[in-house]
């Protein structure tokens, strides 16, 4: 009976662990943005600019989204060639306007706005997609001279059925203020408020995307709980024993975790501010190598002391955090702010699961059972799930 508990013990720690089987590309988001402003964001080529400051609309906006969502939801690629030409976005052009006025509303004091859509479609590129542009503007009522204005509500609703990881990033200058935020499929609607704080606002929104940013990228969970897995154990005589002070258990834990996070904070930073710009395709790459090499070495230990080699791995997977803060976008005047509130955020996160995950470890590492075989079973699916990121991403 022991023996089939110990097993049941060590198919459960397995079997969690390929719960968390991954997509291949990791950090690739949806990602669509909005720019709000009371200044004109673009001058039609059949308008001149005195045209333009004459009209009546005082809110003027931006929407761009990746043309591979609007072919998820509208079937833009008629002959089906897997290529979209302009001639297919032209015969869609009304159908793809409708789509936007279904899901993109701007209320103000409760009353929806009125959003008047240039007839132009336009095209951009971010992470080498590219994206739907369109311009329009709305008679909101807001003025740049009165402040006795009603707060704006953007609501937002398209691609998440298609994609429950989508999000809208939202950029406002608005109220002589800089405001920005994320609305995503929990949480579809965005408030900017003239006597708001938009410092607060932008740390929250980033503190919360970095924690649910670590809590979604799979190969950072992994290569955290590979680290974690010999925390409670050391090696004594070429075999794998329990470490017999908590205390001590404690401390190398902690050394491992401040290796972990001074590493990736720093290339966290430095890539987020543009003072390196990795090769994102090699840096994806060298995350999963290093999930894989972290679980080999828990079966065939060569590295028994793993703070330095964590810090080194740690500085590939900051550039990675790196660049889904650069895909989610960065307000350009808060830059240093919204890098910090996102490390914030990752900390936060990778402590939660710290928290979650070490006790489970303190209490399996005293068996003989996970000394020889959970450690070791754990470890080989973590490679083998490494190992298949590394085909895919290369």
């Amino acid at each position: 009976m022991k023996y089939l508990f110990e097993r049941c013990h060590a198919g459960l720690i397995c079997l969690c662990l390929m719960l968390y089987w991954p997509v291949a590309n990791a950090h690739q988001m949806s990602t669509a943005y909005l720019q709000l402003s009371q200044s004109p964001l673009h001058v039609s080529p059949f308008e001149t600019s005195a045209e333009v400051s004459a009209t009546t609309p005082r809110l003027y906006g931006e929407l761009q989204l990746r043309w591979f969502d609007l072919e998820l939801v509208i079937g833009l690629d008629a002959n089906t060639d897997g290529e979209l030409s302009w001639a297919e976005v032209d015969a869609r052009s009304s159908e793809i306007k409708g789509f936007v006025k279904q899901h993109l509303a701007i209320l103000s004091a409760g009353n929806n706005c009125d959003l008047l859509l240039e007839n132009d479609i336009q095209t951009d590129m971010h992470f080498d997609e590219g994206y739907l542009v369109l311009y329009f503007s709305s008679n909101c009522g807001l003025s740049v001279e009165d402040s006795q204005v009603a707060a704006l509500t953007v609501q937002y609703s398209a691609i998440f059925t298609q994609d429950a990881d989508h999000k809208l990033l939202v950029n406002a200058d608005l109220f002589q203020r800089k405001y920005s935020g994320v609305i995503d499929a929990q949480n579809q609607r965005y408030l900017i408020e003239p006597e708001s704080n938009p410092l607060l606002s932008i740390i929250s929104t980033y503190i919360y995307q970095g924690v649910l940013h670590i809590f979604k990228g799979t190969d950072h969970i992994l290569f955290l709980c590979a680290l974690l897995l010999t925390c409670v154990l050391q090696r004594v005589n070429h075999q794998w024993q329990a470490k017999p002070q908590v205390k001590r258990v404690l401390k190398d834990t902690a050394w491992i975790i401040t290796a972990f996070t001074v590493a990736h904070s720093l290339t966290l930073t430095a890539t987020a501010m543009d003072i390196i710009v990795p090769s994102s395709r090699w840096v994806e790459f060298g995350i999963a190598l290093s999930v894989m090499l972290t679980a080999l070495n828990n079966i065939w230990p060569v590295v028994l002391r793993l703070g330095w080699i964590t810090f080194a791995f740690g500085l590939l997977h900051g550039m990675g955090f790196a660049g889904v803060l650069g895909e989610l976008g960065i307000d350009k005047d808060q830059k240093l702010l919204s890098v910090i509130a996102f490390n914030l955020g990752v900390e936060l996160g990778q402590l939660l699961i710290l928290a979650a995950l070490l006790p489970i470890l303190l209490y399996v590492g005293k068996r003989h059972w996970y000394q020889k075989y959970g450690l070791q079973a754990s470890s080989a699916i973590i490679a083998l799930i490494a190992l298949q990121w590394c085909i895919t991403r290369f």
